[in-house]
């Protein structure tokens, strides 16, 4: 089992970090703040003007510890990283399987539109007594209807584009009944519709923001078993994006990153004071927000779930490298098929 290391997150504009020895350190207006053994940490995240010292910077590469440069709305710049590992015959067997990918994105299309249903499901089955009836039945019609989506995405026949298609409807579905399982009675916090760059409503942002968190997490585990990260089979390639890492966080964005946002709307951990209305409509996170949601994050990755198809038990944090290793065992041809994760 890969040992859980820690990401270390940074949000204070003007800080600076250092090496001391073995350590990272923080400081923030000369004041030393944070101190970290190397060891202790797998990645690097900095939102904002934050300054990096060389002998930092170059003790990170040769620690094999990665640095993420975010804007100071979580919006992905730059990745420092050392020289790029991996074997080359896993590599090359997913190139060769990205040319025929029906197979693989069928798996995680399926993990996706479950995943997808069992948030609405334990909605129902959570807050259901409490749901005005007319709600109530709009809600079951999806959860319905998404079984079937992904009863028709087994057909071994269909298309790799009928798939996406399949894929987006569920996606509309999934979305257009999202704002029930928001409980806040504040207006703005309520759900219209998905938007993104820039996010123009409170959870929009919020999502966004999670969804930056998690594709960070899942390009490390890519790349920590010697995936390219940059070769999808659901995303297509284009330069610059990290398809692969898109395509592992498909199948996690519901119970990682969508129940924890509901989770802290619904428990008033985030409200709408914590947003600014940029000029444009643009939604942004204040700088308090984020470390709550980060603080969040993190606690969230500690909690152990059963693996449905290891049968162990591993902190949520491990899931995206879990799913990456199964991944490269199947493209080695240890596993006949990429196990997707259904969530129970």
């Amino acid at each position: 089992m890969k040992k859980l290391l820690n990401t270390l997150y940074l949000t204070t504009e003007g800080s600076s970090l250092r090496k001391e020895g073995e350590n990272l350190v923080a400081d923030v207006e000369g004041v030393e703040k944070a101190r970290v053994p190397f060891h202790m940490i797998s990645s690097v995240v900095l939102f904002g003007a934050i300054f990096v010292s060389p002998p930092l910077l170059q003790s990170c590469a040769a620690a094999g510890i990665t640095i993420v440069l975010l804007s100071r709305n979580g919006r992905f710049q730059a990745r420092v990283e050392g020289p790029i590992s991996g074997n080359v015959l896993l590599r090359r067997a997913q190139y060769k399987a990205s040319e025929k990918p029906e197979e693989i994105v069928r798996s995680i299309l399926i993990g996706k539109i479950t995943n997808q249903r069992s948030v609405l499901m334990r909605h129902v089955r959570d807050y259901g007594h409490e749901t005005e009836a007319p709600i109530l039945e709009r809600l079951n019609f999806v959860v319905g209807r998404l079984a079937h989506i992904v009863r028709y995405v087994q057909v071994a026949d269909i298309e790799l584009d009928t798939m996406r298609g399949s894929e987006g409807e569920a996606a509309n579905l999934y979305f257009s009944v999202f704002d029930h399982l928001i409980r806040s009675s504040e207006p703005s916090m309520r759900w219209q519709v998905r938007s993104r760059r820039p996010p123009l409503d409170p959870m929009n942002a919020l999502l966004s923001f999670l969804y930056t968190l998690l594709t960070h997490d899942c390009r490390s585990a890519a790349e920590s078993v010697g995936l390219d990260s940059a070769v999808g089979f659901l995303h297509r390639d284009r330069p610059g994006r990290p398809s692969l890492a898109l395509d592992i966080m498909e199948e996690l964005r519901p119970v990682l990153a969508d129940r924890l946002a509901l989770s802290l709307v619904n428990r008033r951990q985030i409200q709408a004071s914590d947003f600014e209305t940029r000029e444009g409509g643009a939604v942004f996170l204040r700088d308090d927000a984020r470390k709550t949601i980060l603080t969040a994050w993190q606690e969230r990755k500690k909690e152990e779930r059963l693996h449905p198809f290891l049968e162990e038990k591993a902190p949520l944090g491990l899931f995206p490298y879990l799913q990456a290793l199964l991944l490269a065992r199947h493209l080695r041809g240890d596993l006949d098929a990429y196990p997707s994760l259904i969530w129970k």
